[in-house]
């Protein structure tokens, strides 16, 4: 009888390690992304392509600032990371908690299920496009990165 329980231990434990195996590989993809941010600062020309709306048309896309944020972030400049893109933070954040829910999910052997539904996305395309509209206003400038 010992032999089964060890024998089903040892396949819940593999399984669960199955199972963390695509948020594990998440996380590292993300950490390696932000090391390189981190390391490779955006405020010097030539590591990064520039905004190509900025460079056409001078305004600001939701994600301009997105990697001096990010590089702000990394080096614990909580400060300028808002300054440079405060819905970037707000993602970096998002994708914590996120990935925490997940992780906890996999665990228990529960699948993560994201149905934002029609009014979830719309809401999250508004603010995008206010925050837009806004940063590129004159009374704005403060949401310039």
């Amino acid at each position: 009888m010992q032999g089964v329980n060890a024998d089903s231990r040892r396949v819940t434990h593999q399984g669960t390690a199955a199972r963390l195996a695509v948020p594990a590989g998440v996380l590292a993809a993300v950490v390696a992304a932000f090391v390189y941010v981190g390391t490779v600062d955006p405020r010097e020309p030539g590591h990064y392509p520039a905004c190509p709306l900025l460079q056409l048309t001078g305004l600001y896309c939701p994600g301009c600032g997105g990697l001096r944020s990010a590089y702000a972030f990394v080096h614990g400049d909580l400060a300028a990371a808002l300054q440079s893109n405060a819905v970037a933070v707000l993602g970096y954040l998002a994708f914590a908690v996120l990935w925490t829910v997940w992780v906890v999910r996999a665990v228990r052997g529960r699948p993560l299920r994201l149905d934002p539904g029609p009014v979830g996305l719309w809401t999250v395309g508004a603010l995008l496009l206010v925050f837009t509209v806004v940063r590129n206003l004159p009374f704005g400038g403060w949401l310039h990165p």
